[in-house]
C-alpha cells in the first residue's frame, strides 16, 4: 500500500472528523432510523429512506477516513529547512505574466484547499515545484494553458 504524506495538522483534522462521524453522527443516524421505523410501513417512509441513505454516506466516509489514516505518513515540517521546495514548504511564487505574488503550502491530498493556500503534493503545480530552488522559473500546464512562475521564497513554518 502506498503511504499518504500529510502534515500533523492534516492528520489531526482527519482524526477529528473520524471521531465526529463515529461518536456523534453514527448514533444520531441510528436514532433517526429507529424513529422512522416506529412510524410503520417502511416501503413508503421517506424519513426512513433518507436516514438509511445518510447512514450509507456516513459509513462510507468512515471507511475512507480509516483507510487514509492507516496509510498516513505524518511529516513533521518543523524539522525541515532549506531553499529547495519539498513537502510542507510554503512557496511564494511570482506569476511571470502578471507579476502577481501568491504563496502556497504543499500538503497531502486530503488536506489540500487552494482557497486557503494549500496545494496537494500530487497537483501539477506542486509536481513542477518540488526539487526546485529559489529564483528558478517553472512552467505549469493549467486548464487555461501554460503558466510560468518564478519561485521567490521557500519558507518552513
Amino acid at each position: 500500500m502506498d503511504k499518504i504524506p500529510m502534515t500533523p495538522a492534516g492528520h489531526a483534522a482527519l482524526e477529528a472528523e473520524l471521531r465526529e462521524r463515529q461518536q456523534i453522527e453514527r448514533p444520531r443516524i441510528i436514532a433517526a432510523i429507529s424513529e422512522a421505523r416506529s412510524h410503520g410501513d417502511l416501503s413508503e417512509n421517506a424519513e426512513y429512506h433518507a436516514a438509511k441513505e445518510a447512514q450509507g454516506h456516513n459509513e462510507g466516509r468512515v471507511a475512507e477516513l480509516e483507510d487514509i489514516l492507516s496509510r498516513a505518513e505524518v511529516i513533521d515540517i518543523t524539522k525541515l529547512s532549506g531553499d529547495t521546495v519539498k513537502f510542507g514548504a510554503h512557496v511564494t511564487l511570482i506569476d511571470e505574466d502578471t507579476e502577481e505574488e501568491k504563496t502556497y503550502q504543499i500538503v497531502g491530498e486530503s488536506e489540500a484547499d487552494v482557497r486557503s493556500g494549500k496545494i496537494s503534493i500530487g497537483s501539477p503545480l506542486a509536481r513542477a515545484l518540488v526539487g526546485k530552488k529559489i529564483g528558478v522559473s517553472v512552467e505549469v500546464n493549467t486548464p487555461k494553458g501554460p503558466k510560468a512562475y518564478e519561485i521567490a521564497n521557500v519558507a518552513w513554518r
